[in-house]
Parts: structure tokens; sequence; C-alpha cells
């Protein structure tokens, strides 16, 4: 009887036993699956990792690239081309031509026919010069002036040193530095700045001059006008200045190989053989006229034109109205 108890007991044990290794057989794989699973998972990430590494690369390359698009095809300083062709070129911190624009229609039709963009400024310059268009205008007598315009005064003071060397020996050819404040004043009136310049210039002698006249004008018509002008403003200075520089008033003392004048008011420089005087009721303030070779005439009208003596005036004005 207990014997047959404790082989029921054993039974039961193993089937519990059995069913706690079933179990472990469960978990083992379990544990394997996941394990196969948190692998694939770990070298997922591992990955992600290794590719946001050339990614993170590739993002400061645009930015630096970025930055550098900006440094290189930002303009720092112009250079204003003037001849009748009214071009402007736009030149970055390395010197590099960046960015051209036209003033006229014969700008645009002397940048259609080069290609200065991205050349070294120099290059530019001497490309203009050589064109077919410009050579000619210069050999015509045309005037060119060549304007660098910025705020960097050292760039400034480069460009203008290599663009003087480019037009050496280039007659009625004129190199200028100006201040880049008054550049958006030129294109805000539809100029270059080498014609605003020359705009300003005229405007001094002529205040009614409008930027649509300069604007049509060539170089050597603008410069023509203006030496025009000023000399006419010089003439005229001249003129008031020496007016009556001649003229000098006379109280009876009559010029020594001319005539006396008596009379408050006498002009002795004017006459050359009367002394004309006012009205002085016939009393000559001449005074005493003997040293005179001439004739000087007294009255009370002025009216002794015929009466010619040389000795005392005073005494032939009183019988003359007695």
């Amino acid at each position: 009887m207990v014997m047959n108890m404790n082989d029921k007991l054993n039974e039961k044990l193993k089937d519990v036993f059995d069913r706690v290794q079933a179990e472990e057989d469960l978990k083992e794989k379990t544990r394997a699956f996941l394990a196969r699973k948190t692998r694939g998972y770990t070298k997922a990430r591992t990955v992600k990792y290794k590719y946001l590494i050339p990614a993170a690369a590739c993002l400061i390359f645009v930015l630096f690239a970025f930055g550098g698009y900006w440094l290189y095809f930002t303009p720092t300083a112009d250079i204003s081309v003037d001849i009748n062709p009214s071009i402007e070129l736009g030149i970055n911190r390395f010197d590099k031509v960046v960015s051209v624009s036209s003033y006229n229609d014969d700008g645009q039709d002397l940048l259609d026919s080069i290609n200065i963009k991205y050349m070294d400024y120099t290059e530019a310059v001497d490309q203009i010069l050589a064109s077919e268009n410009i050579a000619a205008l210069l050999d015509n007598d045309a005037v060119m002036t060549i304007t660098v315009v910025g705020s960097d005064g050292s760039q400034s003071a480069r460009l203008l040193s290599g663009v003087e060397s480019c037009t050496e020996g280039q007659k009625n050819t004129h190199c200028y530095c100006a201040d880049s404040d008054e550049v958006s004043q030129a294109h805000h009136l539809g100029l270059s700045y080498g014609k605003y310049r020359a705009y300003l210039e005229l405007q001094a002698f002529d205040p009614d001059i409008t930027p649509e006249e300069i604007q049509g004008m060539t170089m050597r018509e603008i410069r023509d006008l203006i030496d025009r002008l000023s000399d006419d403003d010089e003439a005229e200075t001249q003129t008031e200045s020496n007016g009556y520089h001649k003229n000098g008033n006379g109280h009876g003392h009559g010029n020594q190989s001319n005539s006396g004048a008596g009379g408050s008011g006498g002009n002795n420089s004017a006459n050359t053989n009367t002394g004309n005087n006012g009205s002085n009721n016939g009393n000559s303030h001449a005074g005493n006229n003997r040293g005179n070779a001439n004739t000087g005439n007294s009255g009370s009208n002025g009216n002794n034109a015929h009466n010619a003596h040389t000795g005392n005036n005073g005494n032939r004005a009183r019988q003359n109205r007695e």
C-alpha cells in the first residue's frame, strides 16, 4: 500500500519536472530568439551611427561651401567705365569680376560683345579697352573715365593702381577713386558712378541740367560742355572785376595831358579833351588848372564847352555868368 503511494508520488514529480524542463526549453528558445533579435537591433543602430558621421561631414562641407560662395560672389568694390557705353563691374575681395551691369543701350551692346565675368579685373579692363567699339571711340578723341568705388581703402587703392597701369598710354582716359556712399544715389538716378560724378560737376555750372540729359550724352560732350560753361563763367567774373577800374573820380584836378574836370562828380578818365562839370552854380572846384595842356570847362549848367582857356577857370566862369 505504501509502495503504491510512493510510486504515484514519483510519477507526479516526474510529470512536474518534465513540465519544468519543457518550460526551460521554451525559455531557451525564447532567449535565443530574443538574442537574435537584439543582435539585429544592435547591428542596425551601429549602421545608423556609421551613416551619421559622413552626413555630419557633408553638412559641414555645405556650410563652408555656402560661406565660400558668399565670400566669392559678393562684390566689395565697383569699377565704373564711362565713355558713351556706361558699364559697372562688381569686383570681389579676390579682385575677380563677379557681376556686370549696363546703364545705357551702348553699355549693354558692349557687354554682349565681350565675356569678362570671373576674370581678374585687369584682364577685364584690358579686354574692354581692346574691344572694337571702345578702341574706335578712343581713336576718335572720345573721353573715357574709369572710377574705382569701394569702402575698403586698401582694395580701392590697389584696384586704382591696376586700372592706371591698364590705361597707361591711352589718351583722354581719366582714372579716379571715390567713396561708395554716393553709388546708391547714382543708381537711383539711373546713372553709372562715372556719369553721376560728371553730372554733379556740370550741375554746378548749369543747375537746370537733368540726369536724363546726362544719360544720353557721351563723356566727350559732357566734358566739352563743362569746359565751355567754365570758360564763360570765368570770363564773366573777369569782366565784373575789371568793369570800373579805369574810371577815376576827380574834384577839379584835371589830368596832366588831357582835360581838367571841375565839379563834384567830374570823370577825368572818360573824357579825352573836355572836362564836363555837374551843377555847381558856376563855382569851379577845379581851383587852378594852369598846369593843364588842354581845356577845362566850368559853369553852372556845364554849358561852357566852347570856352577854351588855360588860365583860372573859376574867373572865366564868373565872366560867362555875368
